[in-house]
C-alpha cells in the first residue's frame, strides 16, 4: 500500500483514548457512548461522579470501555490532574472533546452579574483552553490527535437576551481555528461543530426569572437529538488523515 493510499484510509477508532468532557448526560454523553461502540477506551469527565458513573456502567453494559476521571472545568488544579491521570493511565490522548457547556439566556446583558459572565466564560471558552493546555502536548508529542469543539449556531449569530453565552461560542469558534493552524504542523486536526437547538436537559432548563425552558416554544421531537451530534463527530474524527473539516453547522431538518 502506497503512503497516498493509507492516508486515503478512514480512520478507525479501536483502541484509541478519547477523553470527552461534560460527558455525564445530554451531548456528551450520547458522543462517549457511540466512541465506545466504535472501539475507543473513553476517559469519562465532568464534576458528577455519580452520574458519570451511571454512564460508565451504560457503556460496559454495551461491551465498551471507559473510565471516570471528575474534573471541574473552572478550576486549573483540577485540569491539571486530569491531564496528568490521563498520561499516568494511557500515556496518550488520541482523541478530545470539549463539549461542557453552560447557558446564560432569557436576561438582558445589562442585566447580567460579573459572576453571572464569569461563570459563563470561565465555562465555556477558558475550559476548553485549560483542557487542552492540559492534553494536546501528548498529541504533539505523538504528532496525531483529533480535538473536536462542541459550538453552537450562536457563535455565529445575534442571540438576543444570551449575550454572554454567544460571546463564549464566538470565543471557541475562534480559538478552535486559530488552534488548528497552530497544530496541524504536528498532524493534529482540530474542528468546531455547531449545532443549534439540541434536545437536551440544557435546553430544557429555567432561564432565570422565568422557569420557563430555553427553547419551551419548540417541538423536542423536531429538535435536533444528541445522538445526531454524536454522529457527526464520529464521522469528522474517522476522515482520512490526510484532510480535515474545519466546521460543521448543523441544523434540524424541519424547524421545530
Amino acid at each position: 500500500m502506497t503512503h497516498t493510499e493509507n492516508q486515503a484510509q478512514p480512520i478507525s477508532l479501536k483502541d484509541r483514548i478519547a477523553v470527552v468532557t461534560g460527558a455525564a448526560r445530554g451531548i456528551g454523553e450520547a458522543i462517549s457512548r457511540a466512541l465506545a461502540r466504535e472501539g475507543a477506551t473513553v476517559v469519562l469527565t465532568a464534576r458528577n461522579r455519580e452520574q458519570l458513573e451511571a454512564v460508565k456502567t451504560a457503556i460496559e453494559k454495551d461491551s465498551g470501555r471507559a473510565v471516570v476521571l471528575p474534573c471541574d472545568l473552572t478550576d486549573p488544579a483540577s485540569v491539571e490532574a486530569l491531564g496528568k491521570s490521563v498520561a499516568a493511565q494511557f500515556g496518550r490522548c488520541d482523541v478530545l472533546v470539549n463539549n461542557a457547556g453552560v447557558g446564560l439566556l432569557g436576561k438582558p446583558l445589562v442585566d447580567c452579574t460579573p459572576e453571572e459572565w464569569d461563570r459563563v466564560l470561565q465555562t465555556n471558552l477558558r475550559g476548553p483552553f485549560l483542557v487542552i493546555r492540559a492534553l494536546a502536548p501528548m498529541m504533539i508529542a505523538a504528532r496525531s490527535g483529533y480535538i473536536v469543539n462542541i459550538s453552537s449556531l450562536a457563535g455565529r449569530n445575534p442571540l438576543p437576551k444570551g449575550a454572554a453565552y454567544a460571546a463564549s461560542k464566538w470565543g471557541l469558534n475562534g480559538l478552535t481555528y486559530s488552534l488548528a493552524e497552530e497544530l496541524r504542523q504536528y498532524g493534529i486536526r482540530v474542528t468546531a461543530i455547531a449545532p443549534g437547538s439540541v434536545n437536551t436537559h440544557f435546553s430544557a432548563s429555567a432561564n432565570p426569572g422565568t422557569g420557563k425552558g430555553m427553547w419551551q416554544e419548540k417541538d423536542p421531537s423536531k429538535m435536533i437529538q444528541p445522538d445526531d451530534v454524536a454522529a457527526t463527530v464520529l464521522h469528522v474524527i474517522t476522515q482520512p488523515a490526510n484532510a480535515f473539516v474545519s466546521e460543521v453547522l448543523m441544523r434540524p431538518t424541519v424547524k421545530p
